[in-house]
């Protein structure tokens, strides 16, 4: 797969990149960003993280400030961009919690989506490939925040042979019982409420899909979503009544923001990296 990098900013003795590249799996042209450490031909570990509603390939690289905690390691991180650009699918700009930067790391089934809204394969069969060939990275860990948060949680169940560890900031954790996760299943999936359930974290683990590690995850006391859209008290219920290890950090103060990430980041980079190894 070629590759073509258009930026690149020294950081921490490492540089911050953006790529893009043809996809196979969208049809269109796909862009993702980086932080490589200065020691990058010893790479060997990548943390791929996923982003939430509205966000492109920069919010992440741009505003949690994960290099510095990456900087002497042999570990990258890569930022995909949450869905494909380009295209002018029925309803695709008309809202911001479907289509357009919504693509909430599924397989689309519905007409026209279908054939461009991959992005669990985009994870799973191109970037992931991309990773091994391009950056020669062997080892990889998986995390994302609210929309993104929902997919590595799903990623890392439903692939738990590739992914050392998943962990999530904000997540939506049960989107068959939301109005952002049913509104955006509707139109990707349709009316097949038992594929939806494969693209729910709460619902995998309902159906056995386990890790024999600990899922982590962060939450804001005072995130305006808590209630209404992420639930995480009902993935927080079903991993105790089927044995999943999960560590739920609930925050006091802290909201559905950057800021929030930003905070936390560090942990969340020392316990990938603590699996990685």
């Amino acid at each position: 797969m070629k590759i073509n990098q258009t930026k690149s900013n020294k950081v921490f003795e490492g540089h911050t990149c953006v790529y893009e590249h043809e996809s196979a799996i969208t049809g269109t042209k796909m862009t993702f960003s980086t932080f490589e450490p200065k020691a990058k031909e010893d790479l060997k570990n990548c943390i791929i993280w996923l982003s939430g509603l509205t966000c492109t390939e920069e919010n992440f690289i741009t505003k949690a400030g994960a290099q510095r905690y990456l900087k002497d390691t042999n570990t990258m991180i890569i930022c995909p961009d949450t869905s494909p650009r380009g295209l002018d699918l029925p309803g695709e700009h008309e809202a911001y919690d479907f289509g357009s930067g919504a693509g909430f790391y599924l397989n689309a089934t519905t007409e026209g989506y279908k054939d461009h809204y991959r992005m669990y394969d985009y994870i799973m069969k191109e970037i992931v490939p991309l990773l091994k060939e391009e950056f020669n990275i062997t080892n990889f860990s998986i995390m994302g925040h609210s929309m993104g948060g929902h997919g590595a949680l799903v990623l890392g169940l439903r692939e738990a042979d590739t992914f050392a560890s998943v962990s999530a900031f904000s997540p939506i954790v049960n989107p068959t019982q939301c109005p952002w996760g049913e509104k955006a299943f509707q139109g990707y999936l349709g009316d097949d409420k038992q594929l939806w359930n494969e693209y729910d974290a709460t619902e995998l683990l309902k159906s056995g899909k386990k890790r024999s590690d600990k899922i982590l995850i962060e939450q804001g006391l005072a995130d305006e979503f808590f209630e209404n859209q992420l639930k995480t008290g009902n993935i927080e219920a079903v991993a105790a009544e089927v044995g999943q290890d999960l560590t739920v950090n609930y925050r006091k103060g802290y909201d559905h923001s950057y800021y929030f990430i930003s905070t936390f980041i560090e942990e969340h980079i020392n316990f990938h990296i603590k699996a990685l190894i």
